[in-house]
């Protein structure tokens, strides 16, 4: 075979020169092919387009002039002169337009062989957009770092949890670490059992059950769980994070931690609130079903007590019947005593504030107790010799004593069997002693002391003891208004009540009232009155249930009055009308249908200016009253009642 000759060489010469030319207009990056001095020999389009500069601009020119920046340039070139054939060398630099401007590039530069010498080919990459996106994400890390650092209340956070999510290890955790946890970061980026050694067990595990959920789904999760500080202090924590894998393989957990420890706090005790306003509900319909009970018992009570007392007055001396009739009266009161006592308890009795003896009005409160009390603890009374009398209602004091003999039996059964000491005395306030107790003034006191051997409270107990709704109890056993209505109504009196109490030594409550003037009205109260003179006056009897008017105007004819009775308040105006002579007094009940009694009174006073007003009923609720308080000059009488009280209020009603 003939060898090629000159010709075909030179036609391969060109062809391939052709072909290597083609891939260098064509490359996707700038190339520059130089010297070792830098001087530029050959470039492709796409490092003109780079440049701004023409091909033939470029040639001659040395790749410094395109370099930005101060360059060392005896060292590049003594490294460019050591560089063996095949080593390649990147770096990233800036290169400057033809029209001035700067661009970041990536240089590729390695030696080659061409026509015997040695040359550099370098490429070139624009990396402008790279750089932009780099640094935006430099700044929006420096920003969410800044934001968590600046976090209130929370912190940001990123971990490491490996190929299979089990590791746990903390790439970043904003300051607000030292706030939420008492830890600093850098403790926390080198042992991630500083934060989740203070979750409580039991919301650990409730936090990896959903961790591993969240994984198995890929998918973010939210967690409510208790940490434990340092201090011991519990808080509440909101965890909010979602895993992301990396190319790597590897599980990150980018969340956020929030301190909703005051949200938890409120919406308990909103819950305790709603809990407490249930059971007050409770109560205060319970109240209103007794108060209305209480009004048609009362009635009977009231008709059984009045016939009682006119067959007593029927028979003669020695009657067999006689002592038959005066239990039905005895039971017929007693029933009536703790109807009353009811109500006081209710908060549904119309408060009359009278002067009590008060080891006599304590002794007549120690039946019900004992009812309320059960018969497993015991209840002792040692009444002290001097005690003297108080101004109260006696209402009031049976719902001191009743609430404040509750607490001590709930607080006893939480430590077994136990005793209740109910006391009275007296004490003698100096100076000294009012400096310590606001708004007293020296001078006798009445003391009225209620022990108990129970478990006592702490000091954060105490502090609290009175604030309405503040109980110790559970659900459903107390609203919290027990003792708050105790010391409203001792402060209501013008009284000081005291607690002392220790975990595990029982609990002592000592009220004081004012005894000043008190013994001699006291003693007037209780003493025998003389029995009230029969009267000639017209009185107006109203009352809407028939056996209680027929018994009532039957007593008032006895003790000698004229009667116009009224099964309505329209039937009592217009008798009213009709009637020829003065009508001296009204007795009315006060809740009526069509119209309630002090309305009524009202309307009769244009007939009758000078017209008296004798309120009764067995619940009053406020319609002759403000907040329970009688009106001062307001004359009342109490559903049931025997003929004497009755004579006694009309007598008091036609005079006052």
């Amino acid at each position: 075979m003939a060898a090629d000759g000159p010709g075909d060489r030179d036609q391969a010469l060109r062809e391939s020169e052709e072909k290597y030319r083609s891939l260098f207009d064509q490359s996707n990056e700038g190339i520059y092919l130089h010297d070792l001095e830098g001087r530029i020999r050959d470039v492709n389009q796409l490092a003109c387009a780079q440049t701004g500069y023409s091909r033939d601009e470029l040639i001659g020119r040395t790749v410094f002039d395109l370099l930005a920046g101060e360059l060392d340039r005896a060292e590049i070139l003594r490294q460019w002169a050591s560089w063996e054939p095949g080593q390649r060398v990147s770096l990233e630099a800036r290169h400057r337009r033809k029209d001035g401007s700067e661009y970041p590039v990536e240089i590729s530069t390695g030696v080659i062989s061409r026509g015997g010498r040695r040359l550099l080919l370098a490429t070139t990459r624009d990396i402008a957009a790279r750089k932009a996106a780099e640094e935006a994400l430099r700044q929006r890390e420096a920003q969410l770092r800044a934001l968590g650092d600046n976090l209130r209340g929370g912190l940001v956070y990123q971990i490491d949890s490996g190929l299979d999510g089990s590791r746990r290890r903390f790439l970043y955790i904003s300051a607000g670490v030292e706030q939420l946890h008492g830890v600093s970061a850098a403790q926390v980026l080198a042992d991630a059992e500083r934060i989740y050694g203070q979750l409580l067990e039991e919301d650990r595990r409730m936090i990896a059950e959903r961790e591993a959920r969240a994984l198995a789904a890929m998918a973010p999760f939210d967690a409510e769980a208790r940490i434990r500080m340092p201090s011991g202090q519990e808080r509440w924590r909101l965890f909010s994070s979602a895993p992301r894998r990396l190319e790597d393989g590897r599980v990150v957990w980018d969340g956020i931690e929030l301190d909703i420890t005051a949200r938890r706090r409120a919406e308990e005790s909103r819950e305790r609130l709603q809990a407490q306003l249930s059971q007050a509900q409770k109560m205060e319909s319970v109240g209103r079903l007794a108060g209305g009970v209480a009004h048609d018992f009362n009635n009977m009570l009231g008709v059984i007590l009045g016939h009682a007392e006119f067959a007593l007055a029927s028979l003669g001396p020695g009657s067999p019947l006689a002592a038959d009739l005066v239990e039905i009266r005895r039971a017929a009161e007693r029933s009536a005593d703790l109807t009353r006592q009811l109500l006081a308890f209710a908060r549904k009795q119309t408060i009359a504030p009278v002067a009590l003896e008060l080891n006599r009005a304590v002794e007549g409160a120690l039946k019900l107790l004992g009812r309320l009390l059960g018969e497993d603890l015991e209840l002792v009374w040692a009444p002290g010799e001097d005690a003297g009398a108080v101004l109260m209602d006696p209402t009031q004091l049976d719902q001191v004593l009743a609430n404040l003999c509750l607490n001590a039996r709930d607080a006893i059964e939480g430590a077994g069997q136990g005793r209740i000491v109910i006391r009275t005395g007296r004490r003698v306030l100096d100076e000294a002693a009012c400096a310590s107790l606001p708004g007293a003034a020296p001078g006798a006191y009445a003391a009225l002391v209620v022990q108990d051997t129970g478990v006592g409270m702490d000091e954060a107990t105490l502090a609290r003891l009175f604030e309405p709704f503040f109980t110790t109890k559970v659900l459903g056993r107390g609203t919290g208004l027990g003792l708050s209505t105790v010391h409203g109504i001792v402060t209501q009196n013008h009284g000081h009540i005291g607690v002392t109490s220790a975990p595990g030594q029982g609990t002592t409550f000592e009220i004081l009232l004012p005894t000043a003037g008190l013994a001699e009205r006291a003693a007037q109260a209780t003493a025998e009155r003389p029995a009230p003179e029969r009267g000639r006056e017209t009185i107006l009897l109203v009352e809407d249930e028939p056996a209680i008017l027929r018994v009532g105007q039957r007593m008032l004819e006895q003790l000698g009055y004229a009667v116009v009775g009224a099964a309505t308040p329209g039937e009592a105006l217009e008798l009213a009308r009709r009637h020829a002579g003065e009508i001296h007094l009204l007795m009315t009940d006060v809740v009526m249908p069509e119209m309630n009694g002090r309305d009524l009174a009202r309307s009769l006073q244009s007939l009758f200016p000078g017209l008296h007003r004798l309120f009764m009923s067995g619940y009053t609720a406020d319609v002759i009253a403000h907040h329970g308080v009688l009106d001062e000059g307001v004359h009342f009488l109490q559903k049931p009642f025997s003929r004497e009280e009755l004579a006694a209020r009309v007598r008091e009603a036609l005079e006052g």
